[in-house]
């Protein structure tokens, strides 16, 4: 949809064209009384509106869930139980990355673990965002979250691609298919392990019932008091 500023001539045809991934509207006017007879030599002029309220186009991170877990399966991303990402961690030189926000991970997380956030408050003030914050309004959440743009750059600055690596969240999620739940349920340790297969990490797991578990367990953890 155009806004308000957008209204030109009705006096003058036009033809526009849109990109799903793109925040511009290219449209080509020509005067009325010569478009009416066809004339081929009519001038044209192009003026391009900015439609800010564009979604972006779809990230890698957006995909469906069933072509992510697809992917996850056949790039052998195997699921472990907290104790199991424990000894792995100690005995074998795993690291965990958390993926959860910074807040949570300073109130508690295992030793060593290591975090870069896949969601982070929403920053910029497009139209598209200050919808979308209205959005998380609407239902009672005034701190919106967003993909973060930089997860793989701040990853990749910190693991290296041979990195053995088991991506933890709050609650896990899992690719076992259930009665209720055919596809599993996806999790944000799920979309990192995914993104992390995709840009070339060979050693990849995914902490399954996520650090709730870790903390029920009562397995080793530190915060920023600490």
């Amino acid at each position: 949809m155009l806004a308000a500023s957008s209204i030109v001539n009705p006096n003058l045809t036009c033809s526009s064209r849109a990109s799903s991934s793109s925040d511009f509207v290219s449209i080509s006017l020509r005067p009325l009384s010569v478009a009416k007879f066809g004339s081929s030599r009519a001038p044209k002029r192009l003026i391009t509106v900015r439609s800010a309220a564009t979604k972006q186009a779809k990230t890698p991170a957006e995909e469906e869930w069933k072509v992510k877990r697809q992917v996850l399966l056949e790039k052998r991303v195997r699921s472990v139980d907290v104790k199991e990402a424990f000894r792995l961690q100690n005995e074998n030189n795993f690291v965990i990355l958390d993926v959860r926000p910074e807040a949570e991970y300073n109130e508690g997380h295992p030793p060593d673990a290591i975090n870069v956030q896949i969601y982070r408050l929403i920053k910029e003030w497009t139209a598209w965002d200050i919808a979308r914050r209205a959005a998380f309004a609407f239902f009672g959440i005034f701190s919106g979250t967003e993909e973060n743009p930089e997860f793989m750059q701040i990853v990749e600055s910190k693991l290296s691609k041979d990195a053995k690596i088991i991506v933890a969240c709050s609650t896990g999620g899992t690719m076992k298919p259930t009665m209720n739940l055919p596809d599993g349920q996806q999790s944000r340790s799920l979309i990192a392990a995914y993104l992390l297969v995709l840009n070339g990490y060979k050693n990849v797991y995914h902490l399954e019932g996520g650090l709730y578990n870790w903390f029920k367990e009562g397995l080793p953890a530190v915060g920023l008091e600490d």
